[in-house]
């Protein structure tokens, strides 16, 4: 009757048509709201820990699968009645969420019962959740006086109205170009397997041979600006994507300056200084000011490699060309760097693709979690469209797993993975749940990116950059599959942000073992593991221009944390300027100045939060990651007791404890800065 609100853990996705939205969502707001008047309407002195929190956590249970679901759906398969009817719901599903912590009587009940003699005697995860319950509720705003929770809950409406409506623009601008050649001539340099790929892409559009279409999308584009010869195609290409978010009707920028001027106003509410503060408050930095000092810090240490990097860069060129020695345009910068990377280390990604079919490196990684984890992972049999059908997906390229633990055959949960662009789906990858296991049922989640197609029959061949995306968005699984906290909204990866990217990160590791390798890295044909001479190859050219991808990552976090801190120094001025002032010391001088990457910043834009005044997480997880794999390499790459101690005092643990006790208890110790940097290959050019 309510399709996207069906309680089967294996979802009906057929059944989940644009037209049952409305009815579905409703209904889900009136059992929700229910519930809510429910516990708030107990006398507080008879209230306990079941009727308040407990209760509390499962009022909005059949809400957020609807909800859930049409997000996922919106991500994955976006059309446009589907849209229409999600912003339609987007307003009452907002306000329905900010009114929970701004109600007056459910917050007087809850926190009677959290600061009575009854909570001091719950056990340590129930004595958690309670604290830190309360403290959600505070920092949304549960102690404001009346019209300060009026003001919170339209700031919430409108964040989440405009933050959507950043991420359409985003898509829309993204599947708005193409270009495509009909002279096969113009294509040299570019791989067949890029060009194979974009042949496979015009016949699709139904365009007469011989044609090659590309588009936006980061398999298609990214080849062009690797490896074409000709310099024109490629600013062509550079100037489309520096301007996806960033024109016409799809433009951002009103956008982020509002959606940053509500973040901050709603932070000075809550009695913050800026919208850093109120969002680090129970993250591992802290502060606003201790993640900023974290990322000038790294900058510091790596500005001397950076520089480097592009002098030598910007020589290479120079001596390959017979010019004299100057800056490098942007849509110069991949194309050089790649002829430099395979004369220096005679190394080409693309002899590397036959080793990752996408079938083998998602079974050797299943194989690696069986060794270290203690589970096993099979592939089920699934259906496209047949809702009668015992596993369905909602797309023909969808497949779908089941986990269980090794030793006692229990099943931990199941997941599906989608890895390949498509126009009806939104750029980058990602892990997201579907469905909290607790007390021994099964999780359900999804891993989706957006790698290499399959082209003509032929098996989907990754580079190693896509292994290694794989390997990150299962890490995430396995946080949300092999959690075993009793509380949902403490389980799996409803973990502080900036702790949220440790098992993610740790899993990328094994993408440049030896040992693991060879248990994923194949041939597609011969069976064969990657020859000596070529993974020596791999490890040498590992960290080339490593200093610019590692200060990229610093520039999108100090970005971030300025405009978050220090709106009031930026705001209403020219998005470009601001950014060049901003990150004049994080970027290498170029020709030609690049467009803001603020325009299309969906990590940090695409949500009321997010990774907004958290990007730095990334870089803080790597510290971690880098001085946790640590233990892995004393011990053994593929040691079980090693993985085991990981998995209970990591990837099974949740939010059940403070994350920096969770870390200690894995490493027995705080973590420590130097093997990032060694791992890096910077340590070297710190210490000079």
């Amino acid at each position: 009757m309510h399709p996207f609100l069906a309680p089967d853990f294996h979802v009906r996705w057929s059944t989940l048509v644009s037209e049952a939205i409305e009815p579905d969502i409703r209904h889900a707001l009136d059992l929700a709201k229910a519930d809510i008047e429910t516990i708030s309407a107990q006398d507080p002195a008879a209230a306990n820990y079941e009727s308040t929190f407990l209760a509390l956590e499962k009022a909005t249970e059949s809400l957020a699968r609807g909800w859930g679901r049409l997000h996922h759906l919106d991500s994955v398969c976006d059309h446009p009645a589907q849209r229409e009817a999600l912003n339609k719901m987007l307003p009452e599903v907002t306000d329905f969420y900010s009114s929970i912590p701004l109600n007056e009587r459910l917050w007087s009940v809850l926190k009677s019962v959290g600061e009575s003699p009854q909570a001091t005697k719950l056990d340590p995860v129930a004595k958690r959740f309670v604290e830190e319950t309360l403290a959600d509720f505070r920092q949304s705003g549960a102690d404001l006086p009346p019209d300060g929770k009026q003001r919170i809950a339209e700031i919430e409406a409108e964040l989440s109205k405009l933050t959507k409506q950043y991420a359409e623009h985003v898509l829309d601008s993204t599947n708005a170009w193409d270009l495509v050649i009909t002279d096969e001539a113009k294509l040299a340099g570019l791989p067949e397997s890029a060009k194979a790929a974009a042949a496979a892409n015009a016949r699709a559009k139904n365009l007469e041979p011989p044609a090659w279409r590309f588009t936006l999308q980061f398999p298609s584009m990214f080849p062009i600006m690797q490896h074409l010869h000709d310099g024109a195609i490629r600013h062509q290409v550079w100037e489309a994507s520096a301007r996806v978010g960033g024109y016409g009707d799809y433009d951002n920028s009103p956008l982020v300056w509002r959606i940053l001027e509500l973040r901050q106003e709603k932070a000075a509410l809550l009695g913050h200084e800026h919208f850093a503060d109120l969002t680090l408050l129970r993250r591992m930095a802290k502060t606003g000011a201790g993640a900023l000092a974290f990322i000038e810090n790294l900058h510091a240490r790596i500005l001397p490699a950076f520089h480097a990097d592009f002098r030598q860069l910007a020589q290479y060129k120079a001596a390959k060309s017979g010019q004299p020695v100057d800056a490098l345009e942007p849509w110069e910068t991949a194309y050089w760097a790649e002829r430099q990377r395979q004369e220096n280390y005679d190394l080409d990604d693309e002899v590397l693709r036959p080793y990752f079919p996408v079938d083998g490196v998602m079974a050797g990684m299943f194989e690696i979690a069986s060794r270290l984890f203690g589970i096993t992972i099979r592939q089920k049999e699934t259906v496209h469209s047949d809702p009668l059908a015992d596993i369905e997906t909602w797309h023909p390229e969808v497949s779908f797993y089941e986990i269980h633990d090794s030793r006692t055959a229990a099943h931990l949960g199941s997941f599906y993975a989608d890895w390949h662009p498509r126009e009806s789906k939104r750029g980058g990858a990602w892990m997201n749940s579907l469905h909290t296991g607790a007390h021994g049922e099964p999780h359900l989640g999804l891993i989706i990116g957006n790698m290499s197609p399959p082209v003509d029959g032929r098996p989907a061949l990754l580079t190693h950059n896509e292994v290694e995306t794989i390997f990150h968005e299962f890490g995430h699984l396995l946080h949300g599959m092999l959690s075993e906290v009793p509380v949902k909204s403490l389980a799996g990866t409803n973990v502080p942000w900036d702790f949220v990217e440790l098992p993610s990160q740790i899993m990328e590791n094994f993408c440049w073992d030896r040992q693991s390798l060879d248990l994923f890295a194949r041939h597609h044909e011969t069976g064969e593991p990657i020859p000596d001479a070529l993974f020596a190859k791999m490890i040498a050219a590992r960290n080339y221009l490593g200093a610019s991808g590692f200060m990229r990552q610093l520039s999108f976090a100090k970005l971030d944390l300025e405009l978050h801190i220090h709106l009031g120094q930026w705001l209403g001025k020219d998005i470009d300027s601001v950014d060049r002032e901003i990150l004049a010391d994080y970027r290498a001088r170029l020709k030609t100045e690049t467009p803001s990457m603020l325009r299309r910043f969906n990590h940090i834009f695409s949500s009321p939060t997010g990774y907004a005044a958290g990007y730095y997480s990334y870089k803080w997880s790597e510290v971690l990651d880098a001085d946790a794999f640590t233990r892995f390499q004393n011990e053994g790459i593929l040691n079980p007791e090693t993985g085991r101690s990981f998995r209970d005092h990591i990837l099974s643990r949740g939010n059940s404890a403070p994350a920096d006790e969770l870390y200690r208890r894995f490493m027995g110790r705080d973590p420590e800065l130097e093997p990032l940097l060694v791992r890096a290959g910077l340590a070297a050019a710190v210490v000079a």
